[in-house]
């Protein structure tokens, strides 16, 4: 479906280069000596009840001051920059199931979780998986296939420019590499004005569509394949939702069109702007990254773990539909399954369950 191209550059808070964000720490937030401990009372409290963590609702895990706080990153993340570092969650001091127990919470106030992948994963695990494991073959995704972004994001290796699909992505960071793994930001409204200023025709390319494959992540029903423009907008709102990857993997299917010269080109400046405009920063033990996945890009370099177990670089992820969430273009309910603004929306389908 072609659609229209976005003409004239975008402005607001969202727009930024990365040397902006060097220079300032606005979205930064350090968590206080209160704020703490009222996340220790509320994780006490679900576990006086004897709540698991995936039963606990935003009722349950009670943070009268902090839920102000974390309704004010809702507002950063879709009015402001796009992206809020929640800093000092004394990760230390609680087990693994407190750690998971206090994100879990800590997501009911943010907005509704949603499934990562097609076994019903609400927390996901960021480690090198390889590494603990060996091979790692997701079963959903046959062998022949090669290795999915999924899984790339399971190893050390570096991960490309891409966006995750749900509206928020956050990573609490448990342990830090022993070297690299460097987290990648970049501002797409930016990147998108600056390929408008100096090539408008591939511009104009990334506003069409591109098929991108579904990777194996069909829960039954969805076609394996679906065509988005990498850049598009409603009602005054960009959005944008990429991995080349995906897109790769669909050329290796014989119905989808192959990539044109100009399809290519236009994908290859997208990587190279990104890179110029990028902001890199060093997640630490208690940092709580947040990300608007319609504005942000991010990507990972390669990282090395110390040895020994219970050393190696460990993120807990959650993908977020917040209450707050853009209004998406027509066509868009192809892979986000609404395009209502505020919807719970994003995240791998299910599959039906078996009939008895």
């Amino acid at each position: 479906m072609a659609r229209a191209p976005i003409d004239r550059p975008i402005t607001g808070p969202m727009v930024w280069h990365g040397r902006d964000l060097a220079r300032s720490s606005d979205w930064i937030r350090p968590l206080s000596a209160g704020a703490v401990a009222e996340i220790d009372a509320a994780l006490r409290a679900v576990q006086e009840r004897g709540i698991p963590w995936p039963e606990i609702r935003k009722r349950d895990f009670a943070l009268p001051g902090v839920s102000a706080e974390l309704a004010q990153v809702n507002r950063d993340l879709e009015w402001g920059r796009g992206l809020a570092l929640l800093r000092g969650l004394p990760v230390e001091r609680y087990t693994d199931e407190e750690l998971r127990t206090i994100w879990w919470g800590l997501g009911c106030h943010l907005g509704a979780a949603v499934y990562q992948n097609a076994h019903g994963e609400l927390i996901g695990e960021v480690r090198d998986e390889i590494r603990l494991y060996g091979e790692v073959v997701q079963p959903v995704v046959p062998k022949s296939e090669g290795v999915t972004s999924r899984v790339k994001a399971r190893s050390s290796g570096p991960l490309r420019w891409h966006t995750d699909r749900c509206d928020v992505v956050g990573l609490l960071c448990v342990r830090s590499a022993r070297r690299g793994g460097t987290s990648r930001v970049v501002s797409v409204p930016a990147v998108s004005n600056v390929i408008l200023e100096r090539r408008p025709d591939l511009h104009a390319r990334l506003c069409a569509d591109y098929h991108r494959s579904r990777q194996g992540e069909e829960a039954g029903g969805e076609a394996s394949c679906y065509a988005m423009p990498i850049f598009a907008m409603r009602e005054g709102k960009f959005t944008t939702q990429y991995s080349r990857t995906f897109v790769e993997a669909a050329q290796k299917i014989a119905s989808v069109p192959r990539l044109s010269a100009e399809e290519d080109e236009a994908l290859d400046l997208l990587a190279t702007v990104c890179d110029e405009l990028a902001y890199e920063m060093e997640l630490g033990p208690g940092d709580i990254q947040l990300l608007n996945n319609h504005v942000i890009y991010h990507g990972r370099t390669a990282y090395e773990d110390a040895p020994g177990p219970g050393h190696d670089r460990l993120l807990l992820r959650l993908w977020l539909a917040p209450p707050n969430s853009r209004p998406l273009p027509e066509g868009f309910e192809v892979l986000w399954g609404s395009v209502k603004g505020g919807a719970v929306r994003g995240g791998i389908a299910q599959p039906a369950p078996a009939r008895a």
